[in-house]
């Protein structure tokens, strides 16, 4: 009786917010550069994205305690890594992870490379996604949604083509098409492909199917890439190099 309970306050609240949502999405102005393709894009999407947010945060809350403790132990503070990333119409935001690697320096006073500073610790957070847990409060607040192209560096902006912008269209996502089709090892033209792929046909099934192989890639730890240094270069670069 008291789990039902608990179980119901927990719909309420996270259908409360879901609600809340909605109709400031609603009442946001657009200035028509992206055309929703259906209902639930317009409608349910981002209802449903508050929604599942926040029943996440509240169950998965001592996950969130637990991992944020041993972040603090293993790095100090801050426990959370914070970035500018362009969200939807290409707005900066601020993006939330636990911290997976330490603030060591050489003796010049700079930062080590990635890969020095990334411990055994922080590689298990990212191979599990444990780190990108923080992003829900990011979803809460509108900067994201559960399924959407991967926010990206800042920097990446300016290299960009014309087509490739269109996936600033939307929200940027928790996961999205890139990332259940090879995730960090997919090179980059064929990944923003997806991201637009994604961005010109958003629906209820296209979302689940997201999701579904989303879990599955997690648990069976596919595709997962934590020193993305090794497995990629950067857009900027790339591009840079081949103009």
């Amino acid at each position: 009786m008291i789990i039902l309970k608990i179980i119901l306050w927990i719909v309420a609240i996270a259908a409360a917010v879901g609600v809340v949502a909605l109709i400031a999405d609603l009442v946001q102005k657009r200035d028509g550069s992206h055309k929703p393709y259906g209902p639930y894009e317009r409608f349910i999407k981002r209802l449903l994205d508050a929604f599942l947010a926040t029943g996440a945060l509240i169950v998965l809350s001592p996950v969130l305690l637990v991992t944020a403790v041993l972040v603090r132990v293993k790095f100090g503070s801050p426990v959370l890594f914070t970035q500018d990333r362009p969200g939807k119409d290409e707005k900066i935001f601020k993006l939330y992870k636990f911290r997976t690697m330490t603030d060591q320096k050489d003796e010049n006073g700079e930062l080590l490379s990635d890969a020095d500073r990334l411990t055994k610790f922080g590689a298990g957070l990212r191979s599990t996604s444990l780190d990108e847990l923080p992003e829900l409060f990011n979803i809460v607040k509108g900067d994201m949604s559960i399924i959407g192209p991967r926010p990206l560096l800042v920097q990446y902006l300016p290299y960009y083509t014309e087509t490739e912008k269109h996936r600033h269209d939307v929200r940027p996502g928790l996961s999205g098409l890139a990332q259940v089709n090879g995730r960090n090892l997919v090179k980059w033209d064929q990944r923003l492909a997806y991201d637009v792929e994604y961005v010109n046909k958003i629906t209820f099934t296209g979302d689940v199917k997201i999701v579904l192989q989303t879990i599955k890639k997690v648990f069976a730890k596919e595709d997962v890439a934590v020193n993305t240094d090794t497995v990629e270069t950067y857009l900027d670069k790339e591009r840079t190099v081949n103009e």
